[in-house]
């Protein structure tokens, strides 16, 4: 026999969740068979349409649950007469109950089962038997009574839901969302089911709620122990407001973690959240921490202690308690600073650079003789991979400090640097308080990498923010906004690297000292790859001296044309696939040594990546070297300028910027208005164009630097008088004709001293940076110092060449 109840669409849960397990008619009710598994309650009564969540322990339950479970989910839950029973039969129960639906089934680890059940419908149990070891009941739906809606039925209706309100007025816990339902219905029946199972009925009285199938007098039995609950809890408020006053801080707050105790006991939620808290306790006594700190922390600590410990405000206190206690308040390194020996290490450590070396070598020779020196804010500027972090490991290494590397490389968020606020989801401390964390020490050394690159929005401004931890006067009290406390930085030793200082924030530049690591020059590749990166990389790949040697004119081959860089990263790279290659031979069981000669490299490296840059064959009309600086050094251009048939317009390509157009121009109407001394004919830039040319037109080219090359290629196409191949140049020109300094004139220098280079004419006021380069690296060269275009002109050209028979000199 299956009876038909209830239409899918009345209980939204179950259509939502169970509409593929539930036996549907094609009229979309809910078929109720005529025997379903028992579940025995011992101290709650379901009522029709409610979710109920439900702890099962004993097996008999479980294995009614289970058998219902892989056919329809249908189980008639019943209550016991005497909840102390734990085995009971049929007299045992009561005989009407809820047929319910099992939404949801959990295994907990101590053998409970929770289960989650909507009731549909009341039945009656017409008889109870075991079966398979649990409880089988034979079951009559029981029909809902139509009300017709009258206005007595209308004001008994609003009268519970004013009750109801009033109920939690008085500190009845019900939840919003009970509320809601309460007030959106009309139904005399579901309002009366939905308002019982949120009173603290007896169970006599929820079971007889239950059994009344009339919904009005259903209602009216709700409505009356409403009016009882109310005056209940009028009288338990004043009572309490009486009491209130009486009862002192210390004895109230006994009485309250009391009634926390039971009922956590009652609930089964008995945790070691005391113990914890006592832990804490005691943490923050041995922690040597700052007044400001412990008073933050005890507070902190006090409103854990009245949290449930599954709470989520509870999991913040505690990551914010370990993040205060983890700190090191006190907690410092002792400075062992010996110049000789710091000096030993970082020779050790990087050959050259002997300037910076120099530099940090004063700076700690300050802290020695006075250690509470506000010293200076060191910024090491330079192209990647020239050594700016691992100066800073070496320094820390040879002290005896603490290493801290915080990347400040794309960071736009103001909180990364003051840290977020509590109020957050995932709230943490910044990187400055994170570093100090993992140093262990309040003293470190703090490297802040790539300040160059950090960038700001509508989060903030990092840069901003990093002016508060550098600046001597402010760091002493250090707020971060995660921990809410002052944390002293001042002993903190800072230490910042940039590879370009144009996009540092003025304000935070104006507090650096910035010190430059130019790079590399071939002769220090060559030393630094024999000392450190050929050993290094031997060692990752599992190789000794005794299966692999690089000659000293492979690696100079490497340097040359397999790598274009100011530091040594791609050239480490380009040593670890030779290495790579010899042990996978090793491996598969060559037993001879490996010597790496400059003949075959390219077995290993494959063809050379870069030409190496060298002079002319012969001397060019047209044609003048230039010296440029790049991110990863010098190196030499070519200028090229020819004549063609034209209206006197100026054709500029190669990928120029615009100052590198503004000083093309610049250079043209040099050379038209010095066009007689010049030996140029005056006609001629009526009667044609000139094309400026920079080759390796992919690469985007700008700056001043290009600006007496290109009037010396545009002077010698114009008066037909070639460049002296073995000539480069560098300098700004202006339209009077002076020449001005530039910038990388050691990178630029060494350029043109591999490059084969004779002559460098240079700007007279950058004379004294290339008096400052080692004697043997600019050994056979020879300077000229200019102030004059006209200077640059008479040392880089040479007699006017007369153009071929048959040809123009526009070609």
């Amino acid at each position: 026999m299956v009876s038909k109840i209830l239409n899918a669409n009345v209980a939204l849960p179950i259509a939502n969740e169970l509409s593929d397990d539930l036996p549907l008619t094609g009229e979309g009710a809910i078929e109720i068979p005529d025997r379903l598994p028992l579940l025995p309650l011992r101290d709650i009564v379901i009522f029709p349409f409610l979710i109920v969540p439900l702890f099962v322990q004993r097996e008999k339950s479980q294995r009614a649950i289970e058998s219902a479970l892989p056919s329809q989910r249908l189980i008639v839950l019943a209550t016991q007469r005497d909840p102390e029973n734990e085995d009971p039969t049929d007299a045992d129960l009561h005989r009407i109950g809820t047929v319910a639906v099992v939404m949801r089934l959990i295994k907990m680890g101590d053998g409970r089962v929770r289960v989650l059940v909507q009731g549909l419908t009341r039945a009656a149990l017409l008889s109870v038997t075991e079966e398979a070891g649990y409880l089988r009941a034979q079951v009559q739906p029981i029909a809902e009574t139509t009300v017709e809606l009258s206005l007595e039925v209308e004001a008994l209706v609003r009268s519970v839901k004013s009750l109801l309100e009033r109920v939690v007025a008085l500190g009845k816990q019900v939840s919003a969302e009970v509320l809601a339902i309460a007030n959106s219905l009309d139904d005399p029946g579901r309002l009366a089911d939905l308002c019982a199972s949120n009173l603290d009925a007896k169970i006599s009285d929820a079971q007889a709620i239950l059994e009344e199938t009339n919904p009005v007098a259903r209602l009216r039995r709700v409505h009356d122990l409403m009016a009882r609950e109310v005056g209940v809890l009028t009288v338990q408020q004043e009572i309490s407001s009486q009491a209130k006053g009486e009862i002192d801080r210390s004895q109230r707050e006994f009485y309250l973690r009391q009634q926390l105790k039971a009922i956590q006991q009652e609930l089964g939620e008995v945790s070691d959240l005391g113990d914890e808290v006592a832990a804490y306790q005691e943490k923050i006594a041995e922690a040597q921490l700052p007044e400001s700190a412990r008073e933050e922390a005890a507070r902190q600590l006090k409103r854990l202690e009245r949290l449930h410990p599954d709470a989520a405000e509870a999991g913040l206190l505690r990551a914010y308690l370990d993040t205060l206690l983890a700190l090191p308040w006190r907690v410092s390194t002792e400075d062992y600073i010996d110049l000789p020996r710091v000096k030993a290490v970082l020779d050790a450590d990087h050959y050259g650079l002997d300037a910076i070396k120099d530099r940090i070598l004063e700076a700690l020779a300050v802290r020695c003789l006075k250690p509470d020196a506000k010293g200076v804010l060191l910024c090491l500027v330079g192209p990647p991979g020239v050594g700016k972090t691992s100066l800073g490991r070496s320094v820390a290494k040879a002290i005896g400090r603490k290493f801290v590397h915080i990347s400040l490389g794309g960071v736009h968020d103001e909180a990364e640097i003051r840290g977020h606020r509590r109020t957050y989801v995932g709230a943490l401390p910044g990187r400055i308080i994170l570093g100090l964390q993992q140093a262990g020490s309040n003293n470190p050394l703090m490297l802040l990498d790539e300040v160059d690159k950090l960038g700001h929005d509508f989060r903030g401004d990092p840069a901003s923010a990093l002016l508060e931890v550098l600046d001597p006067e402010q760091n002493h009290a250090f707020r971060d906004n995660y921990l809410g406390v002052a944390f002293d930085l001042s002993k903190v030793m800072f230490l910042l690297t940039a590879n370009v200082t144009d996009t540092i924030q003025p304000a935070l530049r104006d507090r650096l000292e910035i010190v430059r690591l130019p790079g590399y020059t071939q002769e220090e590749k060559l030393v630094i790859a024999r000392r450190h990166l050929v050993p290094k990389q031997m060692a990752e790949n599992g190789l000794t001296g005794k299966r692999l040697a690089i000659a000293a004119s492979a690696l100079r081959a490497v340097i040359a044309r397999y790598t274009r860089e100011a530091g040594v990263r791609q050239l480490e790279r380009e040593i670890g696939k030779i290495c790579r290659k010899v042990a996978r031979r090793v491996a598969e069981g060559a037993e001879e040594k490996t010597i790496v000669a400059a003949a075959t490299l390219a077995d290993y490296l494959g063809a050379p990546k870069f030409q190496a840059d060298a002079i002319l064959a012969q001397d060019r009309v047209g044609v003048a070297a230039g010296l440029a600086w790049t991110s990863v050094g010098g190196d030499v251009l070519h200028v090229e300028a020819l004549l063609l048939r034209g209206k006197g317009g100026l054709l500029l390509t190669g990928k120029l910027g615009e100052v590198m157009k503004e000083s093309a121009q610049a250079a043209l109407s040099y050379a038209k208005s010095r066009a007689r001394e010049l030996g140029i004919e005056p006609d001629i830039f009526a009667q044609h164009d000139l094309h400026i040319h920079v080759p390796e037109g992919a690469i985007p080219k700008d700056g001043p630097s290009a600006g007496i090359t290109m009037a010396t290629a545009m002077v010698s196409a114009l008066a037909r008088r070639p460049v002296k191949r073995a000539v480069a140049m560098t300098g700004e020109i202006t339209l009077r004709g002076d020449v001005l300094p530039v910038g990388g004139i050691r990178e630029k220098v060494l350029a043109a001293r591999r490059a084969g280079i004779k002559t460098v004419i240079l700007p007279a006021r950058n004379q004294p940076d290339a008096s400052e380069i080692a004697a043997e690296l600019v050994k056979g060269l020879r300077f000229v110092y200019v102030n004059d275009v006209s200077e640059v002109l008479a040392a880089a050209l040479g007699k006017p060449v007369k153009p071929a028979p048959g040809k123009s000199a526009a070609k």
